[in-house]
């Protein structure tokens, strides 16, 4: 494994989004998201998945400048169309409009059509909690999980997210795939050349596998079995059939080289400003000492703390900061060669200590 510095990161991704034509507003954004992945320990969503953005640019198979339409349709309903935009930048954008109507109006519902993968759903609810709202998050994606019962893929990993402010610098953050582990983990295993454990995935003929490759001709399984099913069936009615995106096998892949039509993903927030609920120093009242009863459970034996979801991730955060993001010699080769090919120059490790 090799470290790098957060900066030197997210100045390479910069600078290769730039060369292919994305504008520096943007190209920041899905810098930011990217690198805020790998800081927070969500390495499979992270600076991994540049190179496979860049080549669907390149091949014009996303849109490196998309035209995207925020279109209000009531006080608190926002529909988009992402142009065949990155998600990352769809969602962006469709967040700070959100956040602005539901500042208005205490609640926006936001359907998105025509986007592409959106990187780790976190990253928007971190973006509501900075302004004191709360955030429900849900895409689709590439089948990727086969109905209960099915040995095909069909619905995709569809993640839920929700995000939470309480007062400090950690919102209660979760985000969890409807499969039994994120599919962008599974790549990634691939990728570094690694097995998967017992009870991810199985290959095209049903059966379990630890090969990540047959894992990815075949099925993740769906989280908590029949209800894992049930809850990828509701993100794919939200996401894919009230958006007007695609859904089930009809979202295209990213990753499959032989693909030639736009993704067409599909993504749905919903956004909740606490003030028009309640008195926001009560919410955070209550909120903390809803979290500090929790930690004070009695505890199972080899477990020192209780956690709340999003405080791993702060934890990551700022031990990454520190000490660098580290990443495999694959993901790197991968990085410096789509590098060379653009001109620009993949950073030298780095270990940072302050």
């Amino acid at each position: 494994m090799y470290s790098y510095t957060e900066t030197d990161l997210k100045s390479f991704c910069r600078g290769v989004l730039e060369k292919v034509g994305m504008p520096k507003e943007n190209a920041k954004i899905v810098s930011e998201s990217l690198i805020k992945a790998n800081l927070e320990g969500t390495d499979s969503h992270g600076i991994s998945r540049l190179p496979v953005y860049i080549k669907r640019f390149m091949d014009k198979r996303i849109n490196v400048i998309p035209n995207i339409q925020l279109d209000q349709k009531s006080d608190s309903v926002l529909i988009v169309d992402g142009d065949n935009g990155l998600g990352h930048i769809v969602s962006y954008y469709s967040i700070v409009k959100g956040i602005e109507i539901a500042k208005h109006s205490g609640v926006a519902a936001i359907a998105i059509r025509n986007s592409n993968h959106f990187g780790a759903a976190s990253y928007f609810c971190q973006l509501a909690c900075e302004q004191d709202l709360v955030c429900i998050g849900f895409t689709n994606s590439p089948s990727g999980i086969a109905p209960w019962g099915g040995k095909s893929a069909f619905f995709g990993t569809n993640p839920i997210a929700f995000g939470f402010p309480t007062g400090d610098n950690t919102p209660v953050i979760i985000d969890l795939s409807t499969s039994v582990v994120a599919r962008g983990k599974i790549i990634l295993a691939a990728k570094q050349g690694q097995q998967i454990p017992d009870g991810w995935a199985i290959d095209r003929e049903g059966r379990p596998t630890n090969d990540p490759h047959a894992a990815l001709e075949g099925s993740v399984l769906p989280l908590g079995g029949a209800k894992g099913s049930a809850l990828a069936l509701a993100v794919e009615l939200l996401t894919g059939v009230l958006s007007g995106a695609s859904f089930g096998p009809h979202v295209k892949n990213i990753y499959n080289e032989e693909e030639t039509e736009k993704a067409n993903v599909g993504h749905f927030f919903i956004l909740m400003d606490i003030k028009k609920f309640m008195n926001l120093e009560v919410f955070y009242h209550s909120i903390q000492g809803l979290l500090k009863e929790m930690k004070t459970v009695p505890k199972v034996p080899g477990v020192n703390e209780i956690r709340y979801p999003g405080e791993r991730r702060k934890k990551d955060e700022l031990a990454r900061l520190e000490e660098g993001v580290q990443l495999s010699e694959n993901v790197v080769q991968e990085l410096i060669k789509m590098g060379e090919e653009l001109n620009v120059e993949f950073p030298r490790e780095q270990i940072l200590k302050r």
